[in-house]
């Protein structure tokens, strides 16, 4: 069923490409803002605040290539999509860019009519029971109900581990995230499996969070990003080094506090080409020169913006692990800009 659900869309994709991603920039510039196509809730990620604004770090995204596009990263449009959703409406033309905890992965990147455009977050997927089920290891899952959300990766990475292992499951499988929340949290099933990072925060949304664990195992590879209409090289390379100028940023020791001051100075060649104060790197994206310097001024850098939306002050404090920098010990690592 799901090899004929991609078939479907590729199919979509095949129509919708060509006229849709002509040329995303224009389009984008003759409209005002970018229609960024993002979660319909997951803390840390896509989700509003108090004053029902959208925060995390796939907004922030977004908010990057609004700040590299119009100097402005407030000129966003959000469209919150099911997993079953986002790839259709990105096809037809209806968002510019989806930025919704998204997986590359083979079949997604070749058969769809699409480009991922970077990594904004190393994940992998986990299992979350509740304590008092008493298990210890993913191992001891046999029989169990396992919660999902339908139309993503995780449906056939449970399969593969559990049929891997020898083990008997029953998938419990709902469109939207909300709805395998809260089926969860009423006990319609035994396991709920996603991300280890959406584990972390939807565990935020539980009646008691404090009453479930996410078991150690990490079954898979989810490197989330960034994803575009393929063909429209140009849009690709705004969204791809959009993300890279807050990696290099970072790298560089350059933030929002402090890019002005490191902007005056001259005396370093790589973040002088970063901020725009010599060569034309934002003329070879059809943008300003000060494209990055503008990212990083309001959006900021990689780790500030992880630090704010999935850091040690906030309520899902996710450790940033392989998502450190490769100077930290992480495999965070962008292209230089020169």
């Amino acid at each position: 069923m799901k090899r004929i659900f991609i078939a479907a869309l590729a199919a979509t994709a095949m129509t919708a490409t060509t006229g849709a991603s002509a040329d995303t920039l224009s389009t984008v510039k003759g409209k005002g803002f970018v229609q960024c196509g993002v979660g319909q809730g997951l803390p840390g990620f896509s989700s509003p605040d108090a004053q029902g604004k959208w925060q995390g770090i796939d907004v922030d995204v977004c908010r990057a290539v609004a700040a590299a596009v119009f100097g402005n990263a407030e000129k966003v449009k959000y469209t919150h999509l099911s997993a079953k959703e986002r790839f259709t409406a990105l096809q037809s033309g209806e968002i510019d860019i989806l930025v919704r905890n998204t997986t590359e992965t083979f079949t997604r990147d070749t058969g769809l009519g699409l480009d991922f455009a970077g990594i904004n977050y190393y994940d992998g997927q986990g299992f979350m029971v509740r304590k008092d089920l008493g298990v210890q290891s993913a191992k001891e899952l046999s029989g169990a109900a396992v919660c999902t959300n339908m139309g993503t990766t995780t449906e056939m990475n449970a399969a593969d581990y559990f049929r891997s292992n020898g083990m008997e499951y029953k998938i419990v499988a709902f469109e939207k995230m909300d709805e395998v929340v809260a089926a969860y949290d009423a006990g319609r099933c035994d396991v709920f499996t996603t991300d280890r990072s959406g584990l972390a925060a939807q565990r935020t949304k539980l009646k008691n969070s404090a009453d479930h664990v996410i078991l150690p195992e990490t079954i898979s590879k989810e490197p989330l990003g960034p994803v575009v209409r393929h063909g429209d090289n140009r849009w690709g390379d705004i969204v791809r080094w959009s993300l890279r100028a807050m990696k290099n940023a970072e790298e560089m020791g350059v933030s929002s506090d402090n890019v002005d001051a490191m902007r005056a100075d001259k005396r370093n060649p790589s973040r002088n080409r970063l901020l725009g104060t010599v060569g034309n790197m934002g003329e070879k994206l059809g943008l300003s020169n000060d494209w990055s310097y503008n990212i990083i001024k309001q959006v900021g850098n990689y780790g500030q913006m992880y630090d704010r939306h999935l850091g040690p002050t906030t309520t899902i404090n996710l450790p940033r692990g392989i998502n450190h920098l490769w100077t930290n010990g992480g495999i965070q690592y962008a292209a230089p800009i020169r």
